[in-house]
């Protein structure tokens, strides 16, 4: 919870009572590797809190190949907001990459949040800025590289998540096949 709450001040001030409101709303909740925090066809239930893990966001696209287009790991917010704000269907889903560990709020906690903390909506819009700021930073690469100059690009943005995240899914968010990340791979050895 520490890490939420300090996630959280940075956003905006908040005093004792209403941190333990926050807390009292959150629910630690586990997955499992390859499990889905939120699916695709369905309203999205949770906002999440990351304690432990990696989770990424992918589609389909009209051929049926799964794409990758962003991962986000610990000390960060995890779903689809504006979904989960306007209990819309979801296109994409949010799936755990490793086994991870969060703090949950459903819809109906997050209202209270809202409605229970005075300037609450102002400490939301800054997180969610922060959250599409950094979604923009993550999302793969501009094709127009070459593939080992956005593999080259992924190590230097993300090195921690380079040892924790399967081959199959950089290859997919770098928009090339594994067979070809294993080539350039070897290659920068």
């Amino acid at each position: 919870m520490e890490k939420m709450i300090e996630y959280i001040l940075r956003f905006g001030n908040l005093n004792k009572q209403q941190i333990d409101f926050i807390e009292s709303k959150a629910t630690v909740f586990e997955l499992r590797k390859d499990e889905y925090f939120s699916e695709a066809g369905k309203v999205p239930k949770y906002a999440g809190f990351i304690l432990e893990g990696v989770f990424r966001f992918c589609y389909y696209n009209n051929k049926g190949t799964e794409i990758t287009h962003f991962f986000i790991d610990e000390n960060n917010f995890v779903n689809d907001y504006q979904k989960f704000n306007d209990r819309a269907i979801a296109s994409e889903y949010v799936q755990a990459v490793t086994d991870a560990k969060l703090l949950v709020f459903s819809r109906k906690d997050w209202e209270d949040i809202a409605n229970t903390i005075v300037d609450w909506d102002k400490i939301e819009t800054k997180i969610l800025n922060k959250c599409l700021t950094e979604a923009i930073e993550r999302r793969s690469p501009l094709i127009s590289e070459d593939a080992t100059t956005r593999y080259l690009s992924f190590i230097k943005k993300f090195p921690a998540l380079v040892n924790r995240i399967p081959l199959s899914y950089i290859a997919s968010y770098l928009g090339i096949t594994q067979q070809s990340l294993s080539r350039i791979r070897k290659n920068i050895r």
